[in-house]
């Protein structure tokens, strides 16, 4: 059976009024890919890889796709025969193309060899596709105009990143799906090959935590002037010095010529008062030399704007997200972040402020740390001890 033959059903899910023209498909490359993956078990754990089922342009490949992966989960084998069988069960064999479909499929591939190379050929014409319903969406946004701007750019810059994130496709996934990579991050972790989470270089922090964990939203908060902003710089510092891990600053008090002496004075264990008064001895001088290297190579980005409004900082992370695969994100501090509006409680102001940032951890899957204020509560008790309300 050919591709002219195979049927159309449903077609119009891939043909929406937003493309004036045919959307970016190839449908040799699908077929390669699917014929591959029903000739070897090996090509299937590279495709899964690469390809989720959306990324097929027909819809017929995205059924075969769902039940091959559905087998080979299962540790079933995943041929022609157990296929069609497993389609003609879900009642989906017709529109999958029917029985001889899948034969087609293996005769199509030259080899399965190449069905990883294939997979990419998909996905790229998959993210063409989404590409060009982002820009469709932005545009009606631009003419709608309704709300503010500065939410209509957010939901824009929403629909850019999404084209090229990997979580965009299906709202849930069943359990057993998850297991088998859970299990090889386990083993990772396990060999030392795998850190579970962002290390703060405090050793018995890092032994009670594994690390801050991505999609996590940390809380770091103390009365002024107990070090909260040092704290938080150490972290960074740590993770992007010392184990190479992409990490931002969002600094809302210091400036970025505070921060660069501080981080200078704790690398090269050098008294930041040296530093600032220019009385660094030659001893000083060497030791700070010595560490220039690293600090020079360090993935560590520091943002002093002043009035960071929450959409600025989302949408900043997502461009280092993209472009140096972001790990860690820093903000001091959570009281000093502005919405951009007339607000008549600040108190839900920064509460909503903390929700958002957990959705940014989640969105961008890395930790973030978010230093805050206490209020004066703690130091009317007796023990001084803070309590979560104090936060508020």
């Amino acid at each position: 059976m050919s591709l002219a033959e195979l049927p159309s059903y449903d077609d119009t899910r891939r043909s929406a009024p937003e493309f004036d023209r045919t959307p970016p498909q190839d449908l040799v490359a699908e077929q390669s890919v699917l014929g591959g993956m029903l000739l070897s078990k090996d090509a299937i754990g590279e495709v899964v890889e690469v390809l989720r089922s959306r990324d097929f342009y027909r819809p017929a490949h995205e059924l075969i796709f769902d039940v091959i992966i559905d087998l080979y989960g299962h540790g079933e084998p995943a041929d022609p025969v157990t296929v069609s069988a497993e389609l003609t069960k879900r009642g989906e064999i017709a529109r999958a193309g029917g029985a001889p479909y899948l034969h087609t499929l293996i005769s199509a591939v030259p080899t399965a060899a190449n069905a990883g190379y294939y997979a990419k050929i998909v996905r790229e014409r998959a993210i063409a596709r989404r590409l060009v319903e982002a820009g469709t969406k932005i545009v009606q946004l631009g003419y709608a105009a309704e709300g503010e701007v500065d939410s209509i750019v957010d939901m824009a810059e929403q629909e850019v990143y999404q084209v090229t994130e990997r979580r965009v496709g299906e709202d849930f996934v069943q359990l057993n799906t998850l297991i088998p990579a859970a299990l090889d991050q386990i083993e990772k972790i396990q060999s030392g090959e795998l850190a579970e989470g962002v290390m703060t270089g405090f050793k018995d922090l890092d032994q009670l935590t594994n690390g801050f964990h991505p999609g996590n939203m940390i809380v770091i908060a103390a009365r002024p002037a107990v070090g909260k902003s040092t704290l938080g710089l150490d972290i960074a510092r740590h993770a992007s010095i010392h184990n190479g891990d992409c990490s931002v600053i969002f600094s809302l008090e210091m400036s970025r010529s505070e921060i660069t002496m501080r981080m200078l004075s704790a690398e090269a264990r050098v008294a930041l008062n040296n530093i600032r008064s220019g009385t660094l001895s030659d001893e000083e001088w060497s030791r700070l030399a010595r560490r220039m290297g690293e600090i020079n190579d360090a993935p560590l980005f520091i943002d002093d704007s002043a009035n960071l409004s929450m959409m600025e900082i989302r949408a900043k992370a997502r461009r280092l997200k993209q472009r140096h695969d972001l790990k860690l994100v820093v903000i001091d501090y959570l009281q000093l972040m502005t919405s951009g509006k007339r607000v008549e409680n600040r108190q839900q102001e920064v509460s909503e402020f903390s929700r958002q940032l957990k959705l940014l951890a989640k969105e961008l899957n890395v930790p973030v740390v978010a230093i805050s204020q206490l209020n004066r509560s703690p130091e009317q008790r007796s023990d001084k001890k803070p309590l979560l309300s104090d936060l508020r």
